[in-house]
């Protein structure tokens, strides 16, 4: 019997949430769209992947209600819903994981910080100063020691490389 594509048949809210993001690239999708990203070129040259691909999984994010498509200036953007912003916290913690586990040479690429006093956050997202897990509203980030001469010369990963909000569209 051949080994199945999706978890159908499965009861459990874990496998659920992966049909909607377990797909690959999904979760870089996620990533750039709490980073900022709207826009469909921008996508597609940020995470240099195909535009069928990248048209597939849009179309799943938005159909599961985690962006939606929204005019803007001629254009068609992706917006984060309060769904997507929801998974803050699941991203900031594989972005931890990979750090302690698979780190990049020299460091982390990007370090996250409540924006309402500039300290980092920690291992689980809270902020040491404050007490508190800040959701991505409250959340800044800013180019971390291993961000270095590896970064890309694309326009949307220049945007990320400056000090920023999440969720702060990249235009």
């Amino acid at each position: 019997m051949a080994l199945g594509v999706d978890y159908e048949g499965q009861d459990c809210s874990m496998a659920r949430a992966l049909e909607l993001i377990g797909e690959r690239w999904t979760l870089l999708i996620v990533r750039n769209s709490l980073f900022g990203v709207r826009r469909f070129s921008d996508f597609q040259t940020h995470l240099e992947m195909s535009k069928a691909v990248l048209t597939q999984r849009l179309a799943g994010l938005v159909d599961a209600g985690l962006l939606q498509r929204m005019p803007h200036g001629g254009r068609e953007e992706y917006v984060p819903t309060s769904a997507m912003e929801d998974l803050w916290p699941v991203v900031f913690a594989l972005n931890q994981w990979g750090g302690r586990h698979v780190p990049s040479p020299g460091g982390a690429r990007r370090e996250f910080l409540h924006a309402d006093c500039g300290s980092l956050l920690t291992g689980v997202g809270m902020c040491p100063s404050c007490r508190v897990v800040p959701g991505p509203r409250e959340v800044s980030m800013r180019p971390g020691p291993g961000i270095g001469e590896t970064a890309r010369p694309n326009a949307v990963s220049k945007a990320l490389r400056s000090p920023r909000r999440l969720l702060e569209p990249i235009r």
